[in-house]
C-alpha cells in the first residue's frame, strides 16, 4: 500500500540575529500596529509603516518614513530610509516578519545642523539587530505601489465541464471514470476506489452510500440511489467503528444523489430559480443557490462562475462558453460590495477586490527548514516508472502518490512545499539547497506535476534552507486579472496494484473567498466527504480503510491543496440543506483570514508544526516595539520627500515644521522617471555612513502628491482588512 511519506521534519531555526520566523502563537493586534520605535543610547528611532518598492520571491525592497528623537533637541528630525530584507510569512497567523534588514540609503530633508553622522548612528544601532512585523493584509495592500512579479498564466484549459441543474437539494457523486471496485479485506464487500465518497457493494451487487446521517442503496453505482433505513448492520458497524462518521455534519433534509463519470458541475437551487434584480436592473441573479448564477439583461446572456471561471449561455441547456474575466458585462463591476453577491467582485477583473486578490497571490508562504531534521520517504507501486513531459527534459514518476521528477540524472521531490533531492528515485532524500528552476519552470499546465513550478528554494546556509511557495502550488492561479482554481486539464489516474488519483478542477463546487481562499460549496458539506479519501494517496483494495484522512483534502496531488469546507464567496442569503443565512460579503467581519485555521500554511500542518520556532524563542529576539501613541500617517515618496496625512489633506515637512501643502508645490508632474529613480537606488549599496547618507537641497521640500495618495489609500485598505480579520477571530 502507498503510505504517505514520513512527516516532513521542517523546523524553523531560531537565529539570534533574526526577528523570528513563523509564529507558533497568535500575534496581538498591538504587535502589528504602526509606527514602531527603537530606543538606543543616541536617541529614539520611529519607523513608519514600510512602503514596498519591489517584492521578488522572499526578497523585499522598501522605503519608509522615519523620525529621530535626540535628547538635546525639542523637535524630531524626519527623513526617509530605504532598505533590503527577507520576509518570513505565516498566512494562517496573518503575519509577515521583515528580517535581515540592510539599510541602503537615507535622506534627511528635515536636518541641516543635527549632524548626519549622528543620525546614521541611530539608524545603524537599530538595524539589523531588530526586525519588523506587519500584517499580511497591510503588506498585500501596499504592494499596489510596488514592482511585483505579476503573473497571468497561459495554457490553462477552459473547456466547460458538463453542467447539470437541480431544483431540489442534491449532491454530486463524482467517479473518476466508470466505477471500479476492489475487495475490502476480511469483509463481504467491495469498495469503489475512484470516488472520494464511501461507496460499498455487497456480493449481491447492491451498492451503499452514506453521508453520516442517511444511507442510500442502488443496484447500479451510477444510480438511481434511494434512501434506505436498513443498511447492512455489519457495514454500518464497520464504518461507525472506523471513526469516519465522528466529525460528519448532520442534515435534517435528505439530498438526492446525482452520479457522474466525467468532469461535471452541479448547480442546485432550493426550488425554482429565484431571480432578483441588482445594479439598477442591469443584472439579475439567482438568490436561492450557492452557485454564482447571473443574467445580463441588455444581452439576456446567463453567466455561471465555476472554479473561478465565467461561462456564458443563452439558456440552461447550453452550450456554455468560457468568458475571460476582462470581457464581462460592464454592470458586473458595479455590483455593490455589500450586496448579497458582493463577493463576486473578486472574480471581476478591474475591481479593487480582484486587484487585491492578485496582490495576495504575489506573497509567498515561507519557512526555514533545518537540513538535519527534514526527511522524506517515497514508495512506489513496484519499480519506479517515469513519463517524459513533452517539451522539457523533465520526467515525472507516475506510480506513486508523491511528486518526483527526474532531471539530468538526478531526482527531485516536493513534499509539503519543500524540495528534496536524491541520486536515485528511492532515496535517500535530503533537503535540496538548489533546484534546476529554469527546467522546472518549463513544465506546462497539462502535466499533473505543474503545481511544483510554484515551489522555490530562495537561499541556504550550512544548517538551514529557506523555502516558500506561492498559491500556484495550491492550484490557484492568476488568470485574466482574477484567481481561478485548477488548470482545467484532466489528469488520468494511475491504475496498477494501487490507485493514484490526480487533482481535478471540476466537481468540487469550488468558490473563492478573499479571506479564506478556495472553499467547497453546499454539495460537499453534507458529510459525504468526511469519510472520503484524499487525492494522490494511493490505495489497494485489500488495505484501504473504510474511512480516511479525517475528511477529504480535495484537489491535492500528494495533498498540497487544502480547501476549507465552508461557504463560497457569493454571499447569497439562502437556506439549503442544513445551512442557514450564508453571508459572505466583502468587508464584513464574518470573512476572515483567521478562519484558515492552519489549513493554508503547509508548514504549519500538525506533522510539521511542532518543529517550528516557538513563541519563547521568538520573544528572545529583539523586536521594534509599537509606538502606540503615534499616528501611522507619515509617508515618504520615491524621492525621499516626507509628508503627513491630516484630516483636511497633506502637510509637508519644512524647516522642522509641518506646513499645509498647496497644489503649486505638488511634484507629481515635475519629477523624472520613477523607474530611473528606482534603478539609481537599487544600485546604491551601504559601504559607509557617508555613502548611506544623502543630504537633500533645502529648496526641495515638496512631495509627489499622486504617490502619496496611492500609498495612503493602500495603507487604509490594509488596515481595514487587518481589523476585519481580527474582529472575526474574536
Amino acid at each position: 500500500m502507498q503510505k504517505y511519506p514520513s512527516s516532513l521534519a521542517a523546523l524553523v531555526l531560531p537565529l539570534v540575529f533574526l526577528l523570528g520566523m513563523i509564529l507558533s502563537a497568535a500575534v496581538t493586534a498591538q504587535e502589528l500596529s504602526w509606527p514602531k520605535e527603537v530606543t538606543g543610547p543616541e536617541g529614539t528611532l520611529v519607523i513608519y509603516q514600510p512602503q514596498p518598492e519591489a517584492l521578488k520571491g522572499d526578497k523585499l525592497s522598501a522605503r519608509t518614513a522615519i523620525s529621530i528623537e535626540l535628547p538635546d533637541r525639542e523637535e524630531p528630525i524626519f527623513g526617509a530610509m530605504w532598505f533590503e530584507s527577507r520576509i518570513a510569512t505565516d498566512l494562517d497567523a496573518g503575519t509577515v516578519d521583515i528580517l535581515d534588514i540592510r539599510v541602503t540609503k537615507a535622506t534627511w530633508p528635515d536636518s541641516k545642523d543635527a549632524g548626519e553622522q549622528r543620525l546614521m548612528q541611530v539608524v545603524q544601532e537599530a538595524f539589523p539587530d531588530h526586525g519588523l512585523t506587519l500584517s499580511y493584509e497591510r503588506l498585500s495592500a501596499s504592494l499596489e505601489t510596488a514592482d511585483i512579479e505579476r503573473q497571468s498564466l497561459e495554457d490553462l484549459k477552459n473547456d466547460p465541464p458538463v453542467i447539470l441543474f437541480s431544483e431540489e437539494l442534491a449532491v454530486l457523486l463524482m467517479y473518476d471514470g466508470n466505477p471500479r471496485f476492489e475487495a475490502v479485506e476480511n469483509s463481504p464487500y467491495e469498495r469503489a476506489l475512484n470516488t472520494p465518497f464511501l461507496v460499498a457493494r455487497d456480493k449481491s451487487g447492491t451498492a451503499y452510500l452514506s453521508d453520516g446521517s442517511y444511507w442510500y442503496a442502488a443496484k447500479d453505482p451510477l444510480g438511481p440511489w434511494n434512501l434506505t433505513e436498513a443498511p447492512p448492520k455489519d457495514l454500518a458497524k464497520a464504518v461507525a467503528e472506523s471513526g469516519a462518521m465522528d466529525d460528519a455534519p448532520t442534515s435534517d433534509r435528505v439530498p438526492a444523489i446525482v452520479a457522474a463519470t466525467e468532469p461535471t458541475e452541479l448547480v442546485v437551487t432550493d426550488g425554482k430559480p429565484d431571480w432578483q434584480a441588482l445594479t439598477g436592473g442591469e443584472i439579475l441573479y439567482v438568490k436561492n443557490t450557492e452557485t454564482p448564477w447571473l443574467r445580463d439583461l441588455p444581452t439576456n446572456n446567463m453567466y455561471l462562475l465555476l472554479s473561478g471561471r465565467w461561462f456564458r449561455s443563452k439558456s440552461q441547456e447550453g452550450p456554455w462558453t468560457f468568458v475571460p474575466a476582462t470581457e464581462l458585462p460592464p454592470a458586473f463591476a458595479k455590483i455593490p460590495p455589500d450586496s448579497d453577491i458582493g463577493g463576486l467582485r473578486s472574480s471581476v477583473a478591474g475591481t479593487d477586490e480582484a486587484e487585491q486578490a492578485m496582490l495576495d497571490a504575489a506573497i509567498p508562504q515561507t519557512a526555514a527548514i533545518v537540513r538535519s531534521e527534514a526527511s522524506l520517504t517515497v514508495e512506489y507501486d513496484g519499480d519506479p516508472k517515469f513519463e517524459n513531459i513533452k517539451g522539457t527534459v523533465v520526467a515525472y514518476a507516475v506510480n506513486t502518490g508523491a511528486q518526483v521528477l527526474r532531471i539530468d540524472g538526478k531526482y527531485y521531490a516536493v513534499d509539503d512545499g519543500v524540495w528534496f533531492v536524491a541520486a536515485t528515485p528511492t532515496g535517500p532524500w535530503t533537503v535540496a539547497d538548489s533546484v534546476p528552476e529554469s527546467e522546472i519552470a518549463k513544465i506546462p499546465p497539462s502535466s499533473p506535476v505543474y503545481n511544483v513550478t510554484h515551489v522555490h528554494v530562495y537561499e541556504a546556509t550550512p544548517e538551514v534552507v529557506y523555502v516558500g511557495y506561492t498559491p500556484g502550488y495550491m492550484w490557484s492561479y492568476p488568470y485574466y486579472g482574477v484567481p481561478v482554481y485548477g488548470t482545467g486539464w484532466y489528469y488520468p489516474p494511475y491504475w496498477g496494484r494501487y490507485y493514484y488519483p490526480r487533482p481535478p478542477t471540476w466537481g468540487l463546487h469550488v468558490g473563492y473567498n478573499p479571506w479564506t481562499g478556495w472553499n467547497f460549496g453546499m454539495s460537499w458539506s453534507n458529510g459525504f466527504m468526511s469519510i472520503g479519501m484524499s487525492w494522490g494517496g494511493g490505495y489497494g483494495g485489500a488495505y484501504r480503510p473504510w474511512g480516511c484522512c479525517g475528511g477529504w483534502y480535495g484537489g491535492g496531488y500528494r495533498r498540497p491543496v487544502v480547501i476549507n469546507t465552508g461557504d463560497i464567496n457569493i454571499g447569497n442569503n439562502i437556506n439549503i440543506g442544513n445551512r442557514t443565512e450564508i453571508k459572505n460579503r466583502i468587508g464584513d467581519n464574518n470573512l476572515s483570514l483567521g478562519d484558515r485555521g492552519g489549513k493554508n500554511n503547509l508548514y504549519q500542518r500538525p506533522e510539521n508544526r511542532d518543529r517550528l520556532a516557538n513563541q519563547r524563542q521568538r520573544d528572545q529576539l529583539k523586536q521594534a516595539r509599537p509606538a502606540t501613541q503615534r499616528a501611522n500617517n507619515v509617508f515618504a515618496d520615491r524621492e525621499g520627500n516626507v509628508a503627513r496625512r491630516v484630516d483636511n489633506g497633506w502637510e509637508s515637512r519644512d524647516k522642522g515644521q509641518w506646513n499645509r501643502e498647496t497644489a503649486g508645490k505638488d511634484l507629481s508632474t515635475k519629477l523624472g522617471s520613477t523607474a530611473n529613480n528606482r534603478s539609481d537606488r537599487s544600485g546604491s549599496r551601504a559601504t559607509s555612513t557617508r555613502d548611506m547618507t544623502k543630504q537633500r537641497s533645502s529648496s526641495s521640500n515638496s512631495f509627489n502628491r499622486q504617490q502619496m495618495d496611492r500609498a495612503h489609500r493602500a495603507r487604509n485598505m490594509g488596515g481595514s482588512r487587518e481589523r476585519a480579520r481580527r474582529g472575526r477571530r474574536r
